[in-house]
């Protein structure tokens, strides 16, 4: 029987003649290309406003999936950049469940045992999914986190931050990626130090396993000391 949990999220729908056409000009995944898809609502320069999930409804009818506090952010951004594009946006009330390891359900309950807050954290940390307001914000970069593996398109027309996506993903490199550690002893914030020099520092953790953003120079099966505490990380 598999665990499931219930998901906080905020809920936006974005409908009308125009709604395929005006999102795939607005966030940084193709919305043509599945029913289903993780995305991007980025700054012109690539910074992060929110990670979403579209899903498609109907051929005119796509519902966004967001954290609960960017809701609002992100139908006023939607809003201030609609123009003359025939669409409605609106906020909508649903519920959302998460099968560990399966799909996100909306509205309706899936079968399963209850995973605890405990269960799901450390099952979250384990599958390198980022959090809004531990892994993500505005200061990182799509790639730092893995998000160009997930939530970029590098095919489809543009949108706002897709040059400076482009340009890093073709021609450039990142200094720091999100990894998974295995610790004793640590806690978010906690400083990773390697050879006497900062390397990183730890964004989540739970039950022995952690997210931290890492020094990309810095090998797999290292371990790091955590400044100013006894304790250990090892990158996994």
């Amino acid at each position: 029987m598999p665990s499931v949990a219930f998901r906080p999220r905020a809920y936006v729908c974005v409908s009308g003649p125009d709604a395929e056409d005006f999102l795939q000009r607005m966030v940084s995944n193709d919305v043509a290309a599945a029913d289903v898809c993780d995305a991007l609502l980025l700054t012109p320069k690539a910074r992060i406003i929110a990670p979403l999930r579209v899903v498609r409804r109907a051929q005119d009818d796509f519902l966004l999936l967001t954290e609960p506090e960017l809701g609002e952010v992100v139908r006023t951004q939607l809003l201030r950049a609609r123009f003359a594009a025939k669409v409605e946006i609106e906020p909508e009330q649903h519920e959302s469940w998460l099968v560990l390891g399966g799909d996100e359900v909306l509205d309706e309950r899936p079968p399963g045992d209850e995973a605890s807050d405990e269960e799901l954290e450390r099952w979250r940390i384990e599958s390198h999914i980022p959090r809004w307001g531990r892994e993500l914000d505005d200061s990182i970069l799509p790639a730092e986190a893995g998000l160009d593996e997930t939530h970029i398109s590098f095919t489809k027309g543009c949108y706002p931050g897709q040059e400076p996506i482009a340009r890093q993903h073709y021609r450039g490199k990142i200094n720091r990626k999100l990894r998974l550690l295995e610790v004793e002893g640590a806690e978010p914030g906690d400083e990773l130090v390697f050879e006497g020099k900062a390397v990183g520092r730890i964004t989540s953790t739970a039950n022995g396993v952690a997210l931290g953003y890492v020094r990309t120079e810095v090998p797999e099966d290292t371990e790091l000391r955590i400044a100013a505490k006894p304790g250990f990380a090892r990158l996994r």
